[in-house]
């Protein structure tokens, strides 16, 4: 996340205000900070606490949105210092429907729900087919991939970029695209702990 800001705010540009780079940035960085501090092994406060921190470091949609994200998934992970595939998959689908509940938002709208229910989705299939914990990881990374890109083909209907109407045709969302971060960085660091 902290190397995608000036991608970042040059794709917000397109379809916002340009400064969803900056403000992820700044949030991840003060998560970076809150990681290295914490002494617990827990994994939901530890998401929790993530959550927190881009809530309170961010302004706008977005801190809210992203923040919901990891506490909900914190939520449902408070006193696990482990988690299975299974766990993960519920983790991030209960993150998913709060999300949606929070902003109305659908797949089709051009958000980041384009990118994450996919990618949730993927990692229920690879549930139910017994997939190891690093192949659904990136079989989830694909799929908010592929629905990152299908985000190109929609016109906005939420948030700053559903004022711009036919002007967001043509672009990737950023919220999208910062889903793919999330789930790309997520994988990269179970396969380096493998």
């Amino acid at each position: 996340m902290l190397l995608a800001k000036d991608e970042l705010n040059a794709m917000d540009a397109e379809c916002g205000d340009g400064d969803l780079g900056s403000i992820m940035f700044i949030a991840f960085s003060n998560v970076s900070k809150a990681i290295h501090e914490t002494v617990s092994n827990d994994i939901g406060v530890i998401l929790t606490q993530v959550g927190n921190t881009i809530v309170s470091s961010s302004g706008g949609a977005s801190g809210p949105m992203f923040g919901t994200l990891f506490i909900e998934a914190g939520n449902a992970a408070k006193g696990k210092s482990e988690v299975e595939l299974s766990q993960l998959a519920t983790m991030l689908d209960r993150s998913m429907q709060r999300i949606r509940a929070r902003g109305g938002a659908r797949v089709g709208d051009k958000t980041l729900v384009d990118a994450l229910e996919p990618a949730v989705n993927s990692l229920k299939e690879s549930v139910i087919a017994n997939a190891p914990f690093l192949l659904a990881l990136r079989k989830a990374a694909e799929a908010a991939k592929t629905g990152c890109e299908s985000t190109k083909h929609m016109t906005a209907k939420h948030g700053k970029a559903k004022y711009l109407g036919e002007q967001t045709l043509g672009y990737v969302d950023p919220g999208a695209y910062t889903i793919t971060l999330i789930f790309d960085s997520l994988a990269a660091v179970i396969e380096g702990s493998s």
